[in-house]
């Protein structure tokens, strides 16, 4: 068996298992995902500190949304236990709560919007048992391994415009990525009426309103005791 597999994940101590088990490892630049296991078959691999970060920073739904462009059969993997959280929220049990629920946030997303399966491991080694598993599977089914395509990879400033579109909300990755085509820059997509942004297939009025609402209302001057709290969410 072969599964190309991307050089950041050097580090994580999969390839060495994978060729432990007899796997063949070929690393590569892998522009979308950090498994290809077969030419429609890519993983992305997430611990849930991961998840977090790559949420925060705007990366997790352009990442998905770069999935099921390139590939008809992606899938995400979610390494650990959410409860390590407790550890990097200081004690704080609000703080704790928050990043818990911008957890299943972030894979109800995954789930509904994108329709990436997700598949839950608690360490490296259950995660190098799954990539053996598929690629057994996948192995008994055609006569060929995993093929590398061609994928064009966005810029840092597409990413960017991304970024800032994926971030209002209900909109994410998949939804920027309609507003770009849209509309062509994000000032204008950003500037379209309710009725505009309406119109984008799946977008729906309510969604649109809830955005133009955002965008709209001028900002409330809150006490510095709210400030603090609103920093908060955004930590």
């Amino acid at each position: 068996m072969r599964i190309v597999v991307d050089k950041r994940e050097k580090n994580s101590g999969i390839p060495e298992l994978l060729k432990q088990s007899g796997v063949f490892v070929d690393f590569a630049t892998l522009k979308v995902g950090d498994y290809v296991v077969f030419d429609n078959v890519v993983i992305e691999r997430k611990t849930v500190s991961d998840l977090l970060t790559s949420f925060y920073d705007g990366r997790l739904f352009i990442q998905c949304s770069e999935m099921v462009k390139h590939f008809s059969t992606p899938l995400l993997i979610v390494e650990g236990n959410i409860e390590d959280l407790k550890f990097e929220s200081r004690g704080s049990l609000r703080n704790y709560n928050q990043k818990f629920q911008l957890v299943y946030d972030s894979l109800i997303t995954i789930i509904l919007d994108f329709k990436i399966p997700l598949v839950h491991t608690p360490n490296i080694e259950h995660t190098t048992n799954f990539l053996i598993a598929i690629a057994n599977k996948l192995s008994r089914k055609y006569s060929y391994g995993p093929l590398l395509r061609k994928i064009r990879k966005q810029t840092s400033e597409q990413i960017q415009q991304l970024s800032v579109l994926s971030s209002l909300p209900g909109v994410g990755g998949m939804f920027a990525v309609k507003m770009l085509k849209e509309f062509n820059t994000p000032k204008r997509a950003l500037n379209a009426s309710a009725a505009e942004l309406a119109k984008i297939p799946g977008f729906g009025t309510v969604r649109a309103q809830r955005i133009r609402k955002i965008l709209d209302n001028a900002y409330n001057d809150a006490d510095e005791e709210n400030q603090k709290t609103l920093l908060e969410h955004l930590k």
